[in-house]
């Protein structure tokens, strides 16, 4: 494969690290035209859409009735899931339960955070505690395969249990801090790969040495088909309704929940820290900071040269990562020297295991056909 030469886009910071980025006679990649094509135009950023989220809530309501809850809300603690949940509870009037999946990597500041707004708003909330030696050795079994998606487990974990446990108590409705404002550019699949339910079993065949009895799977069939058209599960982003500036929203939290403000987009969990901090660009060369500060731009509220400033630092502090590697080596089982040892070992893609890539991209081209999907994603 002939090396690229580098090229970093003139409007946002997303790069050649993307293998297939393209950019235009201007120097503008291909997320930021798509961004002006297929989102800006549809996007409101300044325009509270209360009467269209109103009509949402008295649907969400109304699948409620009868039953102990309207909807679930998905909370880790972060900016977007809890002022999603402000907006759930105090502008859409529903009744949401707050779930929450414990994978064994939260630090306190996003247990307390959970526990701040669980309370603030009076939420009731369940938990579900992924199998510790299951999750250990899933992620292990991940490393061991040398792909870059090694937060897999952990989202694959959240986003089944949150979804098998909608699906079985017959709640239709689930509730998602995503949303445009923050994830107009998502991160390529070379990045992060996406859900492949495919992929995960032929790893852990290979690698693996737990029989995962109790971890909870949902393959894109079952949440794209079964789920969503035979049982009649919808997902909703309340965010996309209302003027959302992280900023300020994470400000309102802090002043009347008390909440705590992370580091970085994602750092409540120590083992995702480690991943997107370290993992991903000394292995790889993978940086999600420059999605992130790239959709910020085009948002309007991160210039262009405040982010190539920003990403001319550390991702976080190398004492810390030297801590967070001595503690995740050991959490999973095995000497900082073996975990040292699998991280510098030979790189590998998906396209090396058994995988699900070919449903993906057609599930993807479907979805922009019907509009569902217009970020750019490949």
């Amino acid at each position: 494969m002939i090396k690229r030469p580098y090229q970093r886009c003139t409007q946002c910071v997303m790069d050649t690290t993307d293998s297939q980025i393209s950019f235009d006679d201007n120097g503008v990649c291909d997320h930021c035209r798509n961004f002006e094509k297929n989102i800006k135009p549809y996007w409101k950023p300044t325009e509270n859409r209360f009467d269209e989220l109103e009509k949402a809530a008295d649907k969400i309501r109304r699948a409620g009735r009868g039953k102990e809850y309207d909807c679930l809300l998905g909370l880790s603690g972060g900016a977007d899931s809890s002022y999603m949940a402000y907006i759930a509870k105090e502008i859409m009037h529903v009744r949401p339960l707050a779930f929450v999946v414990d994978t064994g990597w939260n630090l306190n500041v996003a247990v307390e955070n959970i526990e701040k707004i669980v309370k603030g708003l009076n939420l009731d909330l369940y938990t579900e505690v992924i199998h510790w030696k299951e999750m250990a050795d899933f992620q292990l079994a991940m490393f061991r395969s040398q792909i870059s998606s090694q937060d897999a487990p952990q989202d694959h974990a959240i986003f089944a249990a949150m979804y098998n446990y909608a699906a079985k108590n017959h709640i239709k409705y689930v509730l998602t801090g995503s949303n445009h404002s923050t994830e107009f550019i998502r991160p390529p699949m070379e990045w992060i790969y996406m859900n492949d339910l495919t992929m995960y079993k032929d790893i852990h065949r290979k690698f693996g040495k737990r029989e995962l009895k109790t971890y909870p799977t949902c393959g894109i069939l079952k949440y794209r088909l079964y789920y969503k058209y035979i049982l009649g599960l919808q997902r909703f982003y309340p965010l996309d309704y209302v003027v959302y500036n992280k900023a300020e929203a994470e400000k309102f939290l802090h002043q009347k929940y008390g909440w705590t403000k992370y580091e970085n987009k994602h750092y409540e969990n120590i083992f995702t820290r480690f991943f997107e901090g370290y993992y991903l660009p000394h292995k790889f060369g993978f940086d999600t900071r420059k999605n992130v500060y790239s959709t910020q731009i085009l948002a309007g509220t991160m210039s262009r040269e405040e982010a190539i400033e920003a990403l001319k630092t550390n991702p976080y502090d190398p004492d810390l990562m030297e801590q967070d590697k001595e503690y995740i080596a050991r959490k999973l089982g095995i000497t900082v020297r073996e975990f040292e040892k699998i991280i510098e070992g030979r790189n590998k893609t998906p396209m090396d295991y058994k995988n699900d890539f070919w449903m993906i991209q057609l599930g993807i081209r479907i979805c922009r056909m019907l509009g569902i999907e217009n970020r750019n994603i490949r």
